[in-house]
């Protein structure tokens, strides 16, 4: 009987060593990312309501171009690929060093101040990743564990600036490797989300949320419209994915010097801001997506300037993310071509959104999973019905080119290496 006992016990202390390790280090990285997500919020907001105030800090730009890339230069990270490295890291790759996060946050904050089109997402990534390898480091975890707690720190920023905690999790498990999800890693990261999240939310920064109009009844037609509309969406994060990185090859090519990189894009920019008239597609652009998820878009066209902007601005060596761009791109794509497939164009926005964003970065569960965190769950089938679509049509096109594609999206195989 005692033997009996030992073995279970045996067999049971390995589950509640591992337990007891994860709740201890995935509770610290998410109160280290958590602070640091409260923070980067805050000063993001704060950078983009002095712009919105201030609008001739646009013509600051080339400044704030020239300022990044020093501090870049400075740190020894001038070659530094900035979210594809935090991705490549988890599967053991170079890890990022920590003085990453202070270098993204400030090169952030300076794009946004200034009207660069970016996002956060992708400082939220570096950040997260570059703290957490070095608590990770401090703590001599090998290298397995090491994987782990990067994926801890991804999750725990973006939950903290998003306020999407599950989306967050799945997100950071899935976009490594597509296709490849490592099971092992689910707690841990959930863990560090739900905490991060927290600290926001106790500091009273609100979380992404909006109203899902428009929803139309479940049957074959609004199914029909839904998928043609999601194929329209995937052809455009097609485009944009290409553009992106087309963009960032010919400023190398032709403009070789970093410094006078940044200042052609700032140039470029400001131009094209100046051309268009309304600054609508400088910064984040959270304003227009709210109006086009109520049914409201200003031009029919707002999402091929938001493509043209954010390539120009991040192709330059501007520091952000491009999930927020392509939240914009998406949500103005589909209110203004809803009608065209006889849906009502909030609804329109909001299927759109989702299915562009699945078609960039190749991750349908974590897709599905943000629009019941962003719309509720009400219109579920339709979300999943748009991610799967946009996962298939997208093919291996991805806005990471370190994200690998373990899987075909056509059938039952390995892709070719």
């Amino acid at each position: 009987m005692i033997d009996r006992l030992r073995a279970r016990l045996a067999a049971v202390l390995p589950t509640l060593r591992a337990l007891g390790q994860w709740l201890a280090l995935a509770g610290l990285t998410g109160l280290a990312c958590g602070g640091a997500g409260a923070a980067f919020t805050w000063c993001v907001a704060k950078a983009a309501a002095l712009r919105a105030a201030h609008p001739w800090l646009l013509f600051l730009m080339p400044l704030a171009g020239l300022a990044i890339v020093f501090s870049y230069r400075a740190a020894g990270m001038e070659n530094d690929s900035g979210t594809n490295q935090i991705i490549a890291s988890v599967r053991g790759g170079e890890r990022p060093p920590v003085r990453l996060a202070p270098l993204i946050f400030l090169g952030s904050v300076l794009t946004h101040l200034t009207g660069g089109s970016a996002g956060r997402e992708g400082a939220a990534l570096q950040i997260g990743g570059s703290i957490s390898a070095g608590l990770g480091r401090l703590l001599r975890l090998g290298d397995r564990n090491l994987n782990t707690i990067i994926q801890c720190g991804m999750a725990g920023l973006f939950s903290a600036l998003f306020g999407t905690p599950l989306t967050a999790t799945v997100f950071a498990l899935e976009v490594v490797n597509v296709g490849h999800f490592r099971y092992a890693a689910l707690f841990p990261c959930l863990l560090s989300s739900l905490v991060a999240n927290s600290i926001p939310r106790l500091l009273g920064l609100p979380a992404e949320a909006y109203h899902l109009g428009g929803l139309p009844e479940l049957g074959p037609v609004p199914l029909l419209q839904c998928g043609g509309l999601s194929i329209l969406a995937a052809l455009v994060s097609i485009a944009f994915c290409v553009l992106m990185h087309r963009t960032a090859r010919l400023y190398k090519k032709h403009i070789p010097n970093q410094y006078a990189r940044a200042l052609a894009g700032a140039a470029l920019v400001i131009a094209l801001t100046l051309i268009e008239g309304s600054g609508d597609y400088n910064g984040a652009g959270g304003h227009i997506i709210e109006l086009a998820v109520e049914g409201r878009v200003h031009v029919p066209w707002a999402f091929a300037w938001k493509i043209l902007f954010t390539a120009l601005t991040l192709g330059a060596g501007f520091r952000g993310g491009e999930i927020v761009p392509t939240l914009f791109i998406g949500s103005t794509l589909g209110c203004a071509a809803a009608p065209l497939f006889g849906l009502d164009p909030a609804f329109g926005a909001a299927v759109s959104m989702i299915a562009l964003f699945c078609g960039v970065v190749n991750c349908p569960l974590a897709s599905i999973f943000l629009s019941i965190e962003l719309f509720g769950g009400e219109g579920l089938l339709f979300f999943a019905l748009a991610s799967s679509v946009s996962f298939l049509v997208s093919g291996r096109y991805s806005l990471y080119s370190s994200q690998n594609i373990v899987y075909s999206k056509l059938e039952a195989r390995l892709n070719d290496q």
